[in-house]
């Protein structure tokens, strides 16, 4: 039977996963920093192996953020026990912004200067989901 990891070590690894692709890393040239090859990163980034927190430490450094950026969030998925962040939105958020088409939506969004477009655009993202999505939001009028 196959290891299931654990949905905390996920949920890290796909922060990691996310941080590392929005500052256009390799997952070879992060294994490097670490010392460990480019497959322990996958399985860093997947929750397979569990991050250590030294090496948590020389991630966050290499990234660009403090070693509690991997643990944002995590607090109530902690305390509230096994259920965690399975059916929990954020996890949804970070497992989107670790795909390549997340990374350059939010990089390109982040380019947009005039909040006043950047609510339209949310605005109009919020319409198509709702109407090409899942359907697991109530509709809206959006402000077009």
């Amino acid at each position: 039977m196959a290891k299931v990891p654990n949905p905390i070590d996920v949920t890290i690894g796909g922060r990691l996963r996310a941080r590392r692709m929005l500052v256009g890393m390799s997952q070879g040239k992060l294994g490097k920093v670490l010392g460990v090859s480019f497959q322990q990163i996958q399985k860093y980034e997947k929750g397979v192996n569990r991050i250590s927190l030294g090496h948590a430490k020389l991630l966050a450094q290499a990234l660009e953020v403090t070693p509690a950026y991997f643990l944002e969030g995590l607090a109530s998925a902690i305390s509230n026990g096994p259920r965690l962040a399975e059916s929990d939105s954020a996890s949804d958020v970070i497992a989107f912004l670790s795909t390549a088409e997340g990374v350059q939506l939010n990089r390109s969004f982040a380019r947009i200067r005039d909040s006043k477009v950047r609510k339209r655009l949310a605005d109009l993202v919020a319409a198509l989901a709702d109407d090409f999505g899942a359907g697991d939001r109530p509709k809206e009028k959006p402000n077009l």
